[in-house]
């Protein structure tokens, strides 16, 4: 059975928490993240006849909220608010609810902090990739790229992450050079 653009209304309101975290990893504003997601459904069920049957529903919702952010909130300078603005209470929210120890969860908030710390375009793929599980080509698609771009951005991303947590646990170590006295 193939999907159409006319099942679209009742596939919407599963995707929503998914859609819902990435608009927020993407613009890192709580309120902006809900216009996102409100605009991009809008478009979606004003063009579900695009929705071609071959085409994942989620894949295609995924890039209509990203082109969304590209196009319209982008646009309008939202982004110009420092990042700073993102607080801890929000990257709680967006963290693994089933973290067992507050070990877990720290090392959940440092490589959300650290995936937030990315270029745009890094951040993108490597949450498309890595988070919501999408293969590189659906990444490709969703981002309108070639996936040659998707494979150098998440490579890099992935490199520019390992970096930092590596020059965090050798900090520590360097600081141990004192002489007993």
């Amino acid at each position: 059975m193939s999907i159409t653009g006319a099942d679209l209304p009742a596939l919407l309101p599963d995707m929503l928490p998914r859609l819902w975290a990435f608009a927020l990893r993407i613009s890192g504003d709580r309120h902006d993240a809900e216009d996102l997601v409100q605009l991009a459904c809008v478009r979606a069920l004003e063009r579900a006849h695009q929705l071609q049957p071959d085409t994942s529903p989620l894949s295609w919702m995924f890039a209509i909220v990203h082109t969304t952010w590209i196009n319209e909130v982008r646009s309008r300078n939202v982004r110009s608010r420092s990042r700073s603005e993102w607080n801890d209470s929000v990257i709680e929210s967006v963290t693994d609810p089933a973290a067992v120890t507050p070990e877990t969860d720290l090392m959940h908030q440092q490589i959300l902090t650290a995936v937030n710390g990315l270029p745009d375009g890094q951040r993108e793929v490597m949450l498309l990739v890595a988070v919501e599980r999408f293969s590189y080509k659906e990444a490709a698609e969703i981002l309108g790229v070639p996936i040659g771009t998707v494979m150098s951005r998440l490579s890099r991303a992935r490199q520019t992450i390992g970096a930092q947590f590596n020059d965090s646990q050798k900090a520590p170590a360097s600081g141990r050079n004192l002489q007993p006295t």
